[in-house]
């Protein structure tokens, strides 16, 4: 008899088996369950504190880890072992944890967390999926207070349909890479990216994706009756809660008052002096004091959400779909190769372009295999931004995100490498911050890479909605501050062009939200984005016709690949001394193209003459001009094309008889020579006698090959 009491679900989903186990494999985890879609494996285990924590929020980390043994690979690097995340670990971490985080019964605080392991990859489908639907069958399971499960898929668009889970084949060819995940009532998370693809269409997607993963949802459901171990009880709402508010109610007044001031710090001042004088109030009660916090956030928020609901003005004054005030600015800084600042209200973000050769490209070890990204977005979030002081260092898990959701809103517009072979590096330092400065990185990037002379198809801007639902009606807000952020309902990111939507973000905070709701936000989300794009143009409407005087100038030709290994020589000499003599950047790719760069154009001139003489063909019969470079009594030898030398034989140094080479030429000389064709070692004959003889075709001028260094 086994030792194991195993318990299995199968179903199958989009043309593929999704297989959900456990029982067997981490069995002293709260809950672990293995997911295997096609042949990609992922564990997910979930395990909660059992103390409570002394946290004011709830203490959950998720952690998405990707084995390289899951795809068959060593990994990289001295030791040999994974190391610190990759951003794609960063990002689909992040992917897990928006939904399932508001899904945990108020008032649970213990120190959760949640692990997902790539065990198995099968190179076709994705593992963020599988990872999302086991680590919400680990938690279903576990007993912990999760009022899940959520399901999750990913929404393709090939041909004008919908497809589920596209596999990595037809991500090729997708106009659409949408990631949907919620419950079975209602959407939690959108994450997506898209080809300039109209409101009606992403909805449609959203709409598609839901109603997909809810056989997934009926699984989950069907393993967790069958095998959830029994439900924790958690700890009732502290009596002293109703008891602090009652007291705080003396003060709501003062804090209506607070949020009718407009200026940010001015009005987190303002509250924090209300918050002090209450939390003094309340003496030495610790119950009470345990509460305070959370009581006076409730206030706030019902304060801040009533008056947008009864007067449909906002804290700055606003209606719910006026967008602040903006101002665009380009080519501030003065060597950098682009150069934007954009200011909307209090948000503002400082947005530069490098542009680069196929050198600076980032070289990604994905289980996938290993490739190369021309085009990086950088976000960084300085702690003055918000006026505090904090940590500096490497970007953290908000960052990485919010700079690959400005990397997707751009990324479409992106004029295709061939066209443009740079290496794009844009760096969007937010120096002052309230809502959305992702949507500001969006726009700054837009304005900051036509500043470049990048040829983006169009320029592309963001805009973040929020939105405040009671029993009583909602209201969808344009452009949201921070505040509205943090005490609404919704975050609802879009990014796009006058002519559709390259991307969208959301998260939900609540179970209920509509279809109709939906429908509200992207038609005033596009009202929005064609106001900032009508903004920006009155610093930028389209890319400089040139790069910056100090970018570097890219000259592509293309030789027969054959040549490749006369150009980079043995051991890369001839291409390290091309590139030292010249101070050119040079990349040569296995078709035979070559980059050549430099903000020179004359080094760039002198190392394509070069390379052309390397690779170029004597043409029978043709004359070149050449410098002898060796006397010997049966001839000379004379470098007449790039670094290929010829014979000039005694016989065919002058129309007359020559007894000594010397006597002719010199070592230095400069000469015309005719190429009679090669010996039988395939060397090359030349004269100069039929020079003299015939006129002859003279390329030793505009037409020449390449005439001696």
């Amino acid at each position: 008899m086994s030792m194991f009491n195993v318990f299995r679900k199968e179903i199958e989903w989009g043309g593929r088996t999704l297989v959900l186990e456990t029982g067997k494999i981490a069995r002293q985890a709260d809950g672990a369950v293995l997911v295997t879609y096609g042949d990609t494996t992922v564990l997910a285990t979930a395990v909660g504190s059992k103390q409570k924590s002394n946290f004011d929020f709830f203490p959950l980390t998720v952690n998405y880890q990707e084995k390289t043994f899951a795809a068959g690979k060593i990994p990289g690097g001295f030791f040999k072992r994974e190391g610190r995340p990759s951003e794609k670990e960063t990002l689909v971490s992040r992917l897990i944890d928006r939904p399932i985080r508001p899904l945990f019964a108020e008032g649970y605080r213990n120190e959760t967390q949640v692990v997902a392991t790539v065990l198995s990859h099968d190179l076709e489908n994705d593992p963020d999926i599988v990872a999302m639907i086991a680590a919400s069958a680990a938690l279903t399971i576990s007993g912990l207070p999760f009022l899940g499960p959520i399901g999750a898929a990913r929404v393709g668009y090939i041909d004008g349909q919908y497809v589920l889970n596209p596999t990595s084949d037809q991500m090729k060819e997708t106009a659409l890479d949408l990631v949907v995940a919620g419950t079975i009532q209602g959407v939690l998370m959108v994450e997506s990216q898209a080809s300039e693809l109209s409101e009606d269409i992403m909805l449609g997607a959203v709409t598609f994706g839901h109603d997909s993963f809810q056989p997934v949802i009926k699984a989950i459901i069907e393993m967790a009756r069958a095998c959830a171990k029994e439900p924790r009880s958690i700890d009732p709402v502290a009596p002293e809660f109703a008891v602090v508010k009652d007291k705080l109610g003396a003060l709501r007044d003062e804090i209506k008052a607070a949020y009718k001031i407009i200026a940010k710090t001015e009005r987190h001042n303002a509250l924090s002096a209300i918050k002090e004088k209450f939390v003094a109030s309340l003496a030495d009660n610790d119950a009470e004091l345990a509460v305070a916090g959370k009581v006076f956030k409730e206030v706030e928020s019902e304060v801040m959400r009533r008056a947008v609901l009864e007067t449909g003005t906002r804290i700055d004054g606003r209606d719910t779909k006026t967008v602040r005030k903006i101002e665009s600015e380009v080519g501030f800084l003065p060597r950098a190769h682009g150069s934007a600042l954009f200011t909307r209200g209090e948000t503002q973000a400082m947005v530069t372009v490098t542009l680069g050769t196929g050198q600076d490209e980032q070289i990604i070890d994905a289980l996938e295999g290993e490739y190369r990204e021309h085009f990086l977005l950088h976000y960084n979030f300085p702690p003055y931004s918000v006026g505090e002081t904090g940590r500096m260092g490497s970007p953290g898990r908000r960052e990485i995100g919010h700079g690959k959701l400005a990397w997707r809103a751009v990324r479409p517009l992106l004029p295709k490498k061939e066209d443009f072979p740079y290496t794009l590096r844009v760096v969007s330092e937010i120096t002052e911050s309230n809502g959305s400065s992702s949507m500001a990185t969006v726009c700054g990037a837009s304005l900051a890479l036509m500043d470049a002379g990048v040829p983006l198809a169009r320029p592309v801007a963001g805009i973040a909605m929020g939105l405040i639902k009671e029993d009583d009606g909602f209201a969808v807000l344009s452009d949201i501050l921070g505040d509205e952020d943090h005490l609404g309902d919704m975050d609802f990111k879009v990014a796009g062009t006058e002519q559709g939507v390259t991307s969208l973000q959301m998260d939900i905070k609540i179970t209920s939200i509509t279809k109709e709701i939906m429908e509200v936000a992207l038609r005033q989300a596009r009202d929005g984005r064609l106001h900032i794009l009508g903004e920006m143009a009155a610093a930028l409407t389209g890319a400089r016709d040139s790069v910056a005087a100090n970018a570097p100038r890219i000259t592509t030709i293309t030789i027969n690949p054959s040549k490749i290994r006369d150009v980079i020589g043995s051991g890369g000499k001839v291409i390290r001394e091309i590139t030292e003599q010249t101070g050119t950047k040079i990349d040569i790719e296995d078709d035979g193209t070559i980059k050549i760069a430099s903000a020179n154009p004359e080094n760039t001139d002198r190392a394509v003459a070069w390379i052309k003489g390397i690779v170029a063909e004597p043409e029978l019969n043709a004359i070149y001009t050449g410098k002898v470079v060796k006397i010997m009594d049966f001839g000379a030898f004379v470098n007449f094309l790039g670094s290929r030398d010829g014979l000039v034989h005694i016989s065919e140094l002058a129309p007359h008889r020559v007894k000594n080479t010397g006597d002719v030429v010199k070592v230095g000389d400069m000469v015309k020579v005719k190429c009679l064709g090669f010996d039988d070692r395939g060397k090359v004959k030349l004269s100069m006698k039929q020079v003299d003889q015939e006129t002859g075709r003279d390329i030793s001028g505009d037409d020449e090959k390449q005439s001696a260094e």
